[in-house]
Order: structure tokens, then C-alpha cells, then sequence
């Protein structure tokens, strides 16, 4: 086995899980693009606090308890996710309209239990 290593350091966001934008995407094709760029923009983001978030995404909220709500394609769509930035690590807790975001509280949703 041959070790490779690189004299950089890149360390690339960890988005739990892919699996949740592509059933939602199924679902609602309209929101595949949008859904792609994200998770390409935040797996290769390097955010350390929200104010880097804020730079990549200006219409994105801190909602308290780690958690961060995007808007996607427009508003049309809404993203919450678990963020732990100390270990580059991102969950995917809810993605839906902008109706389904608004009957959800956001601080204790989990899509996995709809």
C-alpha cells in the first residue's frame, strides 16, 4: 500500500447526509439545483464561526442551539442544519417548503421523525 500525502492541509466540510437532498430533490426536482450548489458550496466551505457563514450565504439565520436556516432557490425552500464548526461537521435536520418550514420548531426538528 502506498501512502500519499500533500504538503497542504485541506479540510472540507462533513454534510450528514447526502441522502437527505437527494430524496428531497425526488420530490421536488425544481429544488435539485439549489440543493447541489449548497452542497457543493458547504463541503468545501471553511467556516470557523456563523459571521463565515454569513459571508457565504448572507440569508442564512443563526437560530440558537446550533442550528442554522437556509434559505434555498429564492425562499422557496428551507434547510436547518445541526452545525458543529469546530469538527467540520454539518446535519442536515429539516428540508422543506417555506409552508412546512413554518409549522416546525426549529430548535428540536429532526426530518428523520417526520
Amino acid at each position: 500500500m502506498v501512502a500519499v500525502t500533500c504538503s497542504t492541509s485541506i479540510t472540507y466540510m462533513v454534510i450528514i447526509s447526502k441522502t437527505m437532498l437527494n430524496e428531497f430533490a425526488q420530490k421536488h426536482p425544481d429544488a435539485s439545483t439549489a440543493l447541489n450548489e449548497w452542497y457543493d458550496i458547504v463541503s468545501q466551505a471553511d467556516w470557523r464561526s456563523f459571521a463565515d457563514v454569513k459571508q457565504t450565504f448572507n440569508h442564512a439565520d443563526y437560530v440558537g442551539d446550533k442550528r442554522i436556516v437556509f434559505n434555498l432557490k429564492g425562499n422557496q425552500y428551507r434547510l436547518v442544519a445541526l452545525t458543529f464548526l469546530s469538527v467540520r461537521t454539518v446535519y442536515i435536520k429539516f428540508i422543506g417548503t417555506h409552508s412546512e418550514y413554518d409549522r416546525i420548531d426549529v430548535k428540536t426538528i429532526d426530518q428523520k421523525k417526520l
